[in-house]
């Protein structure tokens, strides 16, 4: 009989706890732009936001993109947080230090970034069968990543993705949030059409919920300890 309202009290536990934490929050955010990137420029396209949120600090994070015109191989582009964070999300697609000094020259793309996008890094996104859709580059992808210059020798770019959307968690986003868009080449003219942000964030338990949860299973413990 003891061990069934040990059982009991674990469940209405483990209830509890669930409604400490609370329910994560998802926000979506789309932001209509119409506005060129300046063509043959490092200066590029700045796009900022202020955003105002509830719930918590950051879990996840993904960014989405539509852009036409120009030359997806001349891109580059980066987001950053209102309190940390840093994620690459174009940088020059398809240079490569083994295969090509240039980049792809397809026109335009819209697309998702994810961390965990299964079709790989966007910056070898031709290798991936079917990615094109009428000439403009779509579907969910991991973000580039490669935290160097732009103009860096081609010899320089190796893949390494070291600046990616998980530098968000756990950070406040409340803030400025700003997309950084270059063209580097001149010749071809890309347009933002729109970008988007889509935030998750997971509300931190209260100091007092804590201590009451961690008290509730210290007497689980010791009603355990007396059934033996």
């Amino acid at each position: 009989m003891k061990t069934n309202k040990t059982l009991a009290l674990g469940a209405a536990l483990l209830m509890w706890g669930a409604t400490v934490w609370g329910q994560n929050t998802e926000s979506n955010y789309t932001f209509n732009v119409n506005q060129a990137i300046p063509s043959g420029s490092p200066f590029g396209l700045t796009l900022a936001t202020n955003l105002t949120m509830t719930g918590g600090n950051i879990s996840n994070v993904t960014v989405s993109v539509d852009l036409t015109g120009g030359f997806n191989g001349d891109l580059y582009a980066y987001l950053s947080g209102p309190d940390g964070g840093f994620a690459v999300l174009l940088n020059r697609v398809g240079v490569s230090n083994s295969a090509t000094a240039f980049g792809y020259s397809d026109s335009g793309m819209n697309v998702t970034f994810s961390d965990s996008a299964a079709n790989g890094s966007i910056h070898y996104y031709q290798n991936v069968t079917g990615s094109l859709g009428g000439g403009q580059l779509t579907g969910t992808w991991q973000p580039d990543g490669e935290n160097i210059d732009p103009q860096s020798n081609p010899l320089a770019f190796t893949g390494t993705q070291s600046a990616l959307l998980g530098s968000f968690d756990n950070e406040n986003p409340n803030g400025t949030w700003t997309l950084f868009l270059a063209n580097l080449a001149s010749g071809g003219q890309s347009t933002v059409v729109s970008w988007g942000l889509d935030i998750t964030t997971a509300p931190e338990p209260s100091t007092l919920a804590l201590a009451g949860l961690g008290l509730a299973g210290l007497i689980l413990t010791q009603r355990r300890m007396r059934t033996k």
